[in-house]
């Protein structure tokens, strides 16, 4: 069924240029509301908000795109690129071209989410971003912080969060194997399998998949995330604050990031809500009005009233 956009323009393509890399822009919704900019993870495109966008284009500008190396977004082809600093500096770019009013507001998933962490943890940028909704996606520091604070309190509890979230990420070693990884998701990581994948584990209803045809290049080519940054990260955090404030949208049942390892959070960030939903890892996909109805509860809450 074709979506109603009211008062709505309909969806506009460009594209911004930053450091090697062009990245493909999509706006759409409200021109005359906030402005919300989506930002996708790994291996998905800015597809994976097609659920979402829906129920956030009457009273929104929705701006979403393809991440470096993702979808119709190009890239150099090298690991570095895909640096937290980078891929936040890519992020910041689309801000910039936006060229709205007000601050803008962010709705981010899993590696996007935490390259908008890096964002938001700059000096001042609560100045252009108003408000930050995460899903599964922590800040990479943040996480190696709470790492080392559960070594040092070397109770049975702490010890036991730290070794759940260690084995929760051993994929990780995988993904960072080089030609292993690349090859294995080369022949095995098609939409078909994966499709089944998100029903069978995560649940997903059929008809909220939603994957690029280039899915498997980007799902080869996003590898290179990891191994710019797992490492060199999380095993040497440093302090990052933000007073921007921060929605956390909690996925009770994500194998990948344990919910304990937000316990910290709120030395992080000046203020933060925090919701628990049941669901898996990808709950953009799994429960999209639910998504959408947060953010845009938290983004009226935090939208500067004329």
């Amino acid at each position: 069924m074709p979506v109603s956009y009211g008062r709505s323009f309909q969806p506009q393509h460009r594209t911004v240029e930053i450091a090697g890399a062009q990245l493909s822009v999509f706006e759409q919704g409200n021109l005359h509301g906030p402005t919300v900019i989506l930002v996708h993870g790994w291996p998905d495109t800015h597809h994976l908000w097609d659920g979402v966008v829906p129920h956030l284009v009457d009273s929104f500008r929705v701006v979403t795109y393809d991440t470096r190396g993702h979808g119709r977004s190009t890239s150099q082809g090298t690991v570095a690129e895909m640096r937290i600093e980078q891929l936040a500096d890519d992020f910041l770019a689309v801000v910039d071209s936006v060229r709205a009013d007000r601050p803008i507001h962010v709705l981010a998933h899993d590696w996007g989410s935490v390259q908008v962490w890096d964002a938001v943890c700059r000096p001042g940028a609560h100045r252009t971003i108003a408000s930050f909704t995460s899903i599964s996606g922590p800040s990479l520091h943040h996480m190696g912080r709470w790492m080392q604070s559960r070594l040092a309190a070397r109770t049975p509890i702490a010890l036991w969060q730290w070794f759940t979230q260690v084995v929760s990420g051993m994929y990780t070693l995988f993904f960072m194997s080089g030609i292993l990884s690349r090859t294995f998701f080369r022949v095995f990581g098609t939409r078909y399998l994966w499709s089944l994948f998100l029903r069978i584990v995560e649940r997903v209803d059929r008809r909220d998949i939603h994957l690029a045809e280039s899915f498997t290049d980007d799902m080869v080519s996003g590898l290179r995330i990891y191994r710019a940054n797992i490492f060199r990260t999380v095993l040497f955090p440093s302090n990052r604050f933000t007073s921007v404030p921060t929605q956390l949208l909690i996925p009770t049942r994500d194998p990948a990031i344990r919910p304990a390892s937000f316990s910290d959070i709120e030395q992080w960030a000046a203020e933060v809500d925090i919701h628990r939903v049941k669901s898996g890892h990808w709950l953009p996909l799994k429960d999209p009005r639910l998504v959408a109805s947060y953010a845009s509860a938290f983004i009226d809450k935090h939208t500067a009233k004329d």
